[in-house]
C-alpha cells in the first residue's frame, strides 16, 4: 500500500469514526430497527403529523447508516483491489484502486457533513444577519464583503437570497444587514458562523496605507415554522418604524413602512425592509423575533450561549471565531477548528464550506478535528 493510499484510508476512517459517534452507532440501530417496526404497523397512519415526523426520522437514519456501510464496504473492496494487484505486479489495477480510495475519501468527507445536519432545525432555510463593529467606514466596509461572501455561498449551492434589511454605511459599506437564505439545510450549514470575524488589510481608506485591523459579527439563526412553538409577551416589545433604505442609500419608498423590534428582556433586536407594507414588514420581524428566540434557547441547550451569543458579546478582540488576513501575508484561519486557507480571495467569494463542516465536526467532539486544510 502506496502512503497516500493509506492516508486516504485514514481519512475515510476518521469520518466515518466522527459519524457513528454522532449518531451513537448502537443506539442508531436499534432506533433504525424500532422504526422500521412502527412503519409496518397500519395504525401508525391514523396520525398523519406522528407518521410524517416517523418518517423522517426514518429516512435520516437510514440514510446516515446506508452511508456508512456502504463506505466501509467500497473501502475493503478497494484495498483488496490494491493487493491484489501488488501481488500480481499490475500497476494499472494498483492505480484504479488507489483511485476508488481518494474518490471515496472525497465522498466520506461530504457524506459526513450531510450526516452532521441532523439537528432539528438544520433542515430549515436561515436567516443570516452582519453587523459592523467599532471602527466606522473600515468596519463598515468589512460588514458588507462578509455580506457578499456569504452570499456568494449560498449561490454557488443553488440557494436562494433575499434582503431582509439593509442599513448603509455613512461612506461605504454596511452598518448592518439582514438576508434570507433559503435551501436544504441552509440553516445546518451557516449555523456555525456565528461570531466575530476579523479582517487585517492596509486600508483602502487610509492615504498613508496603513494596516488596519477591522472587526465585524454574524448571527444566523433559523426560518422556523408551525411546528416550533415560541410564546412572546407583547409587554416586552419595542417596536419602531423608519425609512427603508436599500443599497446605495436609495429609497424603497417614501413612507416609514420599516419596522424594528426590540425585544427588552433579552436585548435582541430585528428588523425587516423587505416589504412595501409596514404591516407585512411587522410580521417578517416577528417570525425574525421568534427565530432568534428560538435559536438562543437551541444555544443554552448545547451550553454553549455565554461563548457565542455575539448579541452578547464586544465585536472585537477575544471574541473572534476566524481571521481573515491580507497584510502582511495571505492567509485565513478559523481559530476554533484550525483549518487554514492561503487564498482570502477564494474564501472572500464563498468558498466557506471547509470551514463549516470542520466547526460541525468539532461540535460532535469536542476538539479540533483533523481535515484537509482549504487550497
Amino acid at each position: 500500500m502506496r502512503a497516500e493510499g493509506q492516508a486516504h484510508i485514514d481519512r475515510i476512517e476518521a469520518a466515518l469514526a466522527l459519524v457513528r459517534k454522532f449518531l451513537d452507532w448502537d443506539r442508531a440501530l436499534r432506533r433504525l430497527d424500532e422504526l422500521n417496526a412502527r412503519v409496518e404497523d397500519p395504525k401508525l397512519w391514523d396520525n398523519p403529523k406522528e407518521a410524517e415526523a416517523v418518517m423522517k426520522e426514518r429516512r435520516r437514519l437510514d440514510a446516515a447508516i446506508g452511508t456508512v456501510k456502504s463506505i466501509s464496504s467500497e473501502m475493503a473492496d478497494a484495498v483488496e483491489f490494491i493487493e491484489l494487484g501488488e501481488m500480481e505486479g499490475d500497476s494499472a489495477t494498483v492505480d484504479e484502486g488507489h483511485a476508488t480510495l481518494a474518490a471515496l475519501a472525497e465522498r466520506a468527507d461530504a457524506d459526513k457533513v450531510q450526516a452532521l445536519l441532523a439537528g432539528e432545525a438544520d433542515g430549515l432555510d436561515t436567516y443570516l444577519e452582519v453587523h459592523a463593529g467599532a471602527g466606522g467606514t473600515e468596519s463598515q466596509d468589512w460588514a458588507e464583503m462578509l455580506l457578499r461572501m456569504y452570499t456568494r455561498w449560498a449561490e454557488k449551492r443553488g440557494f436562494k437570497v433575499d434582503v431582509i434589511e439593509y442599513q448603509a454605511g455613512e461612506q461605504a459599506g454596511i452598518k448592518s444587514a439582514t438576508i434570507l437564505i433559503k435551501g436544504e439545510n441552509a440553516y445546518g450549514y451557516a449555523k456555525t458562523e456565528s461570531g466575530v470575524h476579523r479582517l487585517v488589510r492596509i486600508s483602502p481608506y487610509d492615504s498613508s496605507a496603513r494596516r488596519h485591523t477591522s472587526f465585524s459579527s454574524v448571527w444566523v439563526y433559523p426560518v422556523i415554522d408551525d411546528n416550533f412553538s415560541v410564546d412572546v409577551n407583547p409587554a416586552d416589545l419595542k417596536i419602531d418604524t423608519y425609512r427603508a433604505s436599500g443599497a446605495g442609500g436609495q429609497h424603497v419608498n417614501t413612507t416609514d413602512s420599516a419596522v424594528r423590534i426590540t425585544h427588552v428582556p433579552s436585548g435582541i433586536i430585528v428588523a425587516s425592509q423587505v416589504d412595501r407594507s409596514q404591516h407585512k414588514n411587522r410580521e417578517i420581524a416577528m417570525n425574525m423575533l421568534k427565530a432568534r428566540l428560538y435559536e438562543a434557547e437551541m444555544q443554552r441547550r448545547e451550553e454553549a450561549a455565554s461563548a457565542e451569543h455575539a448579541s452578547k458579546s464586544d465585536i472585537g478582540w477575544g471574541h473572534q471565531i476566524r481571521s481573515y488576513v491580507l497584510q502582511p501575508y495571505q492567509m485565513v484561519k478559523d481559530l476554533r477548528t484550525g483549518v487554514t486557507s492561503p487564498t482570502p480571495s477564494d474564501v472572500l467569494d464563498g468558498a466557506v464550506d471547509p470551514f463549516m463542516a470542520a466547526a460541525l465536526a468539532q461540535r460532535v467532539t469536542g476538539e479540533k478535528v483533523a481535515v484537509e486544510d482549504v487550497d
